[in-house]
């Protein structure tokens, strides 16, 4: 399978993996819908160091990723515009963010598809967690916000 061919087959299953992150987060007592807002400047506030900080290195201080992200072994994501981010769902991107991409990945029974992000559970709060979602999310246009609303939406269908 073509390099881009199987990042969008991953890219799809990772969509579908909201309601598995739902149910493992509700079980936890978190709900990270609430802790991902990007309207509340004082989450967006709390975000932008925490990001420069753990996200930076990896996905740019402007959010805009490493060069090649768009081929297997995929770098580091953008998570601005240009990027795949907005794609998901917050439970989606909070499961991943608090898990890493390996674990969530294995959940998905995806085989062949290694992903270097790490787990920041032991390393971010959960609210810290949220608070970094919040930041990159304040940071997308409109039109890509909204979209992004209604996915997380139907993830709690």
């Amino acid at each position: 399978m073509p390099p881009r061919a199987r990042l969008a087959a991953v890219a799809a299953l990772l969509f579908g993996a909201g309601a598995a992150a739902l149910l493992a987060l509700r079980a936890g007592g978190h709900d990270p819908v609430a802790l991902t807002d990007p309207s509340d400047p004082a989450r967006v506030a709390e975000g932008a160091p925490l990001y420069a900080r753990h996200c930076a290195e990896c996905h740019g201080a402007g959010l805009e990723g490493r060069a090649g992200w768009d081929t297997a072994p995929a770098p580091a994501p953008p998570h601005d515009a240009t990027g795949h981010t907005w794609h998901h769902g917050d439970r989606m991107l909070f499961d991943y963010v608090k898990r890493g991409g390996a674990a969530v990945v294995a959940d998905l029974g995806i085989a062949g598809f290694e992903s270097g992000m790490p787990g920041f559970a032991g390393t971010l709060t959960d609210a810290e967690i949220g608070a970094v979602l919040a930041y990159i999310k304040s940071k997308w246009p409109p039109r890509l916000a909204a979209y992004q609303r209604e996915v997380t939406a139907a993830e709690a269908d």
